[in-house]
C-alpha cells in the first residue's frame, strides 16, 4: 500500500460527510439521533478506507468502493463487537451515504452487492422503538423518488406512532389536513376513534404533502400512488419487507407488527386496558387483552435474568 494510514482529518471526503449531515437534517428531516449515527458511520467508513488502502479518501474514491471493501469494513466492525442487527443498520447507513456521494458528483449510484448479516431466529417480539424508526427511515431512503420516500416514511411512522392499521392509514383523505394533535380514524365495522398524533408524525405527513407532485384533494386519498391514484397497500408491505431484509430485522416485523408494538409499548408504560381498547379500535376488550400476555412474557424474561433466585 502506498504511504501510511491516513488520519480522519486528512481525508477530503470528510467535508462531504458534513454536507450530508445537513442534507439528512434539513432535506430528509431525519432526527438528530439518526443523523448523528449515520454521520458517525460515514466517518468510520472513510477512516477505515484510508487505513485499508493507505491513501487519502476523497469524494471520487467513494465511487469505486468494491464489495470486497465493504465486506472488509463490516468484518472489522464485527471484530469490534458489533452485533448482527447493528451491523445491518451500519450497512444501511453506508449505502445511504454512498448514494448521496454519487448523486453529489452527478453519477447514478452503483452500490456494490453486499448482504447484511443474518440475525439468529428468535421468538416474535414487539419491535423496539429505534428499530421501528430505523425501518421507516430505511424504507423512505430506498424509495425511487424523494416524494415517495417521504410518503412511505409518513405512513410507517403513522402505523407505529398512532397504532393504525394499513387500511386505516390509506383510507385517510386530504380533509384531515392541517393535522393537529389528534386524528379521527374510521376502522373496522365503520367504528370511528380518535388517535394521538406525535409531532414527528405530523411533520412527516406535512413533508410528504409538500413534496407530493399530485394535488391532494379533500375528498381524495391523503396518500397517493406514483400516478396520483389510491396507493396499493401491497406496496407498503413490500417496502417494509425490503427494509426489514436490509436491516436484518425479523420476518415477523410487518406493517401490522408496528401497530402491535404501539400497543405493547403503551401497556408497558402503564396505559389502561380500556384506554388502549379505544386507541386500537377494538370492539371487544378481549381483543386488547392479548397484549397483557405479551407484556407478562417480557416481565417474566426480565425476572428470570435479573432475580438471583429465579
Amino acid at each position: 500500500m502506498a504511504g501510511g494510514p491516513q488520519e480522519l482529518s486528512d481525508h477530503p471526503a470528510r467535508a462531504l460527510v458534513e454536507r450530508w449531515a445537513g442534507h439528512l437534517l434539513h432535506d430528509r428531516r431525519r432526527s438528530q439521533h439518526t443523523a448523528r449515527a449515520y454521520v458517525a458511520t460515514a466517518h468510520r467508513l472513510i477512516d477505515f478506507l484510508g487505513a485499508y488502502r493507505g491513501e487519502a479518501v476523497d469524494d471520487a474514491s467513494l465511487l469505486v468502493i468494491s464489495a470486497q471493501d465493504l465486506r472488509a469494513f463490516l468484518a472489522d466492525r464485527r471484530r469490534e463487537g458489533l452485533g448482527a442487527a447493528s451491523t445491518a443498520r451500519e450497512l444501511s447507513a453506508v449505502r445511504n451515504f454512498l448514494t448521496y456521494a454519487a448523486e453529489q458528483q452527478g453519477n447514478l449510484p452503483q452500490l456494490p452487492r453486499t448482504r447484511a448479516p443474518r440475525r439468529p431466529r428468535t421468538l416474535p417480539r414487539p419491535v423496539a422503538p429505534d428499530e421501528a424508526v430505523s425501518l421507516a427511515e430505511d424504507a423512505g431512503d430506498a424509495a425511487p423518488a424523494e416524494w415517495i420516500g417521504a410518503r412511505d416514511l409518513a405512513i410507517l411512522l403513522l402505523l407505529y406512532g398512532s397504532g393504525l392499521r394499513v387500511a386505516e392509514a390509506l383510507s385517510l383523505t386530504g380533509s384531515v389536513r392541517p393535522i393537529g394533535q389528534a386524528l379521527r380514524v374510521t376502522g373496522k365495522r365503520s367504528k370511528t376513534r380518535v388517535v394521538p398524533i406525535m409531532p414527528a408524525v405530523r411533520d412527516a405527513i406535512d413533508d410528504y404533502a409538500r413534496q407530493c407532485p399530485w394535488p391532494i384533494d379533500k375528498d381524495g386519498p391523503l396518500f397517493l400512488g406514483v400516478r396520483g391514484g389510491p396507493l396499493n397497500p401491497d406496496l407498503v408491505r413490500r417496502a417494509v419487507a425490503a427494509a426489514r431484509r436490509r436491516l436484518g430485522l425479523p420476518d415477523s416485523l410487518t406493517p401490522h407488527a408496528l401497530r402491535h408494538s404501539f400497543a405493547t409499548h403503551l401497556l408497558a408504560r402503564g396505559a389502561d386496558l380500556r384506554a388502549l381498547q379505544e386507541l386500537l379500535g377494538h370492539a371487544s376488550l378481549s381483543s386488547t387483552q392479548i397484549y397483557t400476555a405479551v407484556d407478562a412474557a417480557r416481565l417474566l424474561d426480565v425476572y428470570r435474568h435479573a432475580h438471583p433466585r429465579a
